[in-house]
């Protein structure tokens, strides 16, 4: 299982961004990286520019290492239509993305947690698998036990990000929709993502 190896804070200054978009982020008070030579702003290579897009959308996800990744964009690279749009589509579609989309969980790292541990029922059946593939259709609710958790019951009060267009949720109940794929431009990313720079990365 992969593990996330340091803090999700620093990722944030490494990369210059506010990658969830949450309020805590370093980068909101200190909008450079960390280091003696954090503040130069020395223009970067086209590889560095990919690599760049790259390590934003493969960390925006939490826990997604890349050999798995890899294999995302190869699944994206064998389907027709837009490569880069297939590849978040196919990211989209992640167990513990969708339960971190229905803000059952506070941060894609806490949805995977609660997925790990068995608090997820897709279509009445329980799934325990972060990397499960969720299709149209499924609905996707929590067990009695994880309803009542502290921080279930805060995420869905956060106010720093709406449930999207393509899923229903009854909060109530703590039961959801997943009604269809997302295009592109439905996804709620805070940061701009490039995924046609990852595609070029990737078929260097």
């Amino acid at each position: 299982m992969t593990k996330r190896a340091e803090s999700k804070y620093k990722t944030d200054r490494r990369l210059g961004v506010n990658l969830w978009g949450r309020p805590k982020s370093p980068i909101n008070k200190r909008e450079y990286r960390p280091g003696q030579h954090g503040q130069a702003r020395n223009k970067p290579s086209d590889y560095g520019v990919q690599l760049l897009a790259k390590q934003k959308l493969r960390f925006y996800y939490g826990n997604v290492g890349e050999r798995q990744f890899r294999r995302y964009y190869q699944e994206a690279m064998r389907r027709k239509g837009n490569n880069g749009e297939i590849l978040v589509q196919l990211l989209e579609r992640r167990l513990d993305t969708v339960v971190y989309r229905m803000k059952f969980a506070p941060t894609v790292f806490a949805s995977r947690q609660i997925v790990n541990h068995g608090h997820v029922l897709v279509n009445g059946k329980k799934v325990n698998i972060s990397s499960y593939q969720v299709k149209e259709g499924d609905v996707i609710e929590l067990r009695a036990k994880a309803k009542t958790m502290a921080t279930v019951l805060a995420a869905a009060q956060l106010a720093e990000r709406d449930v999207p267009d393509f899923m229903t949720v009854d909060h109530d109940a703590m039961k959801g929709t997943y009604v269809r794929v997302p295009a592109m431009g439905d996804v709620p990313y805070p940061v701009q993502m490039e995924p046609n720079l990852v595609i070029e990365y990737y078929s260097r």
